[in-house]
């Protein structure tokens, strides 16, 4: 590798540049400022040479000699300035890709981009024999420019943009050396060594000792957690390279509604009863305190007075009106007895009901606004089917008087958080099972979410048009034992 950008042909080079969210803001007093996500960085009375480095870093990947000879610095200023510069880029850590080419003035072979405030990049030579593997918490996916490679143990994620660069690391999948890869793809010594090198220090890429052992095998930490789960977990606290949302990402068209509007059956209007704030009844601090009681999954019949209740205390829409946040649109929101970011409340309630006096058995849609249960479908199969997950779910040998299914209708919620739109609705559906549990305390009933293995099938039940509007949820409603 040529870190300076003299190699030969079929050597690489290494480049740098800034990611695309950084700002370079140049003042006339010799100041930079480099703003970026994790801050703004200044450094006074900058060299010249420093100066253009960052300015041209900010519009893609540099090679520093380039930039040496343009502004005509000699061989030791040179110098001299590459010891400055690292000094500047060790600050500006969390927004420095590095980038690798080859010499024939292509696109690049890779880039590693930084997902972390402060990480480290050091590329250090790979023996030739050394067992090697991309990490088990490693994902690949297509992205814009080439596959976007990403672990939540990395504090990299790597770009491949290059055929040879996809090759050679697709040929990592299991453990391998340098050697063996160059002689399965027939790819250069030079280009393989200096793209796993590349590759073990974005952290994609693990190097094992002489036994062919590596790190994360025996770590004990990492045994307990799958590679969906852990990054799933990073990505929903931290935005990652897809930036902060986009709030216009989801904005074409009409802006989705406020409720789910449903005509596939027979409407039935639901029981509300008085609501009031002087009310006698038991207060929130003798419900919590109170030992959490699971339903006992009894023959006993729920009626639909007991049902309307339940459903008008704990999830019916308050009131409808204009809703803002600082630094997004306006948007038409509803008022809740649960908790919604931005008041958007993209969740969805489906009830199947297997003993309930005055409601027949099915699967019915709740409608929050007109507080009304719609039945959206009467097959006994699929009514069957929910309540054995159900059942199974709560360790019981009878099926639930009752079964709350909570669904999510990802275009209301992704119209004003963009990528963070899951991770919040997850947050949302925590928010309502508490007001459901608490609220069937109250009216002495048990509600209690139970963990099923859903599959498509509650889809099917339920008729959702997947992936617009999925499952993420369930809570049973019966008597305490």
């Amino acid at each position: 590798m040529t870190p300076q950008g003299r190699g030969g042909p079929g050597e690489t080079i290494q480049l740098w540049s800034l990611t695309e969210d950084a700002l370079v803001e140049l003042g006339e007093d010799g100041s930079v400022v480099v703003v970026t996500r994790w801050g703004e960085f200044e450094f006074p009375e900058t060299d010249e040479l420093i100066r253009e480095s960052l300015r041209r870093m900010a519009l893609g990947p540099i090679s520093l000699t380039n930039v040496a000879a343009a502004v005509h610095y000699s061989e030791p200023a040179t110098e001299y300035w590459a010891v400055a510069l690292r000094k500047v880029l060790d600050r500006l850590g969390g927004s420095v890709v590095h980038t690798l080419g080859l010499t024939d003035g292509g696109a690049p072979l890779l880039s590693a981009i930084p997902v972390t405030l402060a990480p480290s990049f050091a590329v250090r030579p790979v023996p030739g024999e050394q067992p090697l593997k991309l990490s088990r918490f490693v994902s690949m996916r297509p992205a814009e420019d080439g596959l976007l490679v990403v672990s939540p143990c990395a504090r990299y994620q790597v770009l491949l943009v290059r055929h040879p660069a996809i090759v050679i690391a697709s040929s990592l999948a299991t453990p391998t050396s340098i050697a063996q890869v160059v002689a399965v793809t027939g790819l250069s010594w030079a280009v393989v060594a200096d793209v796993v090198a590349f590759l073990v220090a974005a952290g994609v890429v693990l190097a094992g000792d002489e036994r062919g052992r590596f790190a994360e095998d025996d770590d004990p930490e990492l045994s307990f957690w799958a590679p969906d789960d852990l990054l799933f977990h990073i990505r929903s606290r931290t935005w990652q390279s897809a930036g902060p949302p986009d709030f216009g990402a989801a904005r074409d068209g009409t802006p989705p509604p406020v409720v789910k509007p449903v005509t596939a059956g027979p409407t039935f209007p639901l029981y509300r009863p008085e609501i009031s704030a002087d009310a006698p009844g038991r207060t929130l601090t003798a419900l919590l305190e109170d030992d959490h009681v699971c339903p006992a999954f009894t023959e006993r019949e729920l009626d639909a007075r007991q049902v309307g209740e339940f459903l008008y205390r704990a999830a019916r829409v308050r009131s409808v009106g204009p809703a803002h946040l600082p630094s997004g649109p306006s948007h038409e929101a509803s008022q809740r007895p649960y908790f919604s970011v931005a008041c958007l409340y993209e969740l969805e309630l489906y009830v199947s009901v297997n003993r309930c006096s005055g409601l027949a058995k099915g699967v019915y849609h709740y409608d929050p606004l007109w507080h009304t249960l719609t039945l959206i479908n009467d097959d006994a199969a699929d009514l069957g089917a929910m309540l054995d997950m159900a059942m199974v779910a709560g360790g019981s040998n009878r099926r639930p008087s009752l079964l709350l299914t909570i669904a999510t209708r990802m275009s209301r919620i992704a119209w004003v958080l963009g990528g963070a739109a899951y991770t919040t609705t997850l947050v949302h559906v925590g928010a309502l099972q508490q007001v459901l549990y608490l609220t069937a305390k109250g009216m002495g009933l048990a509600a209690h979410a139970v963990p099923v293995d859903a599959s498509d099938r509650v889809d099917r039940a339920l008729k959702l048009e997947w992936p617009a509007e999925v499952s993420v949820g369930e809570c049973v409603l019966d008597f305490p034992w």
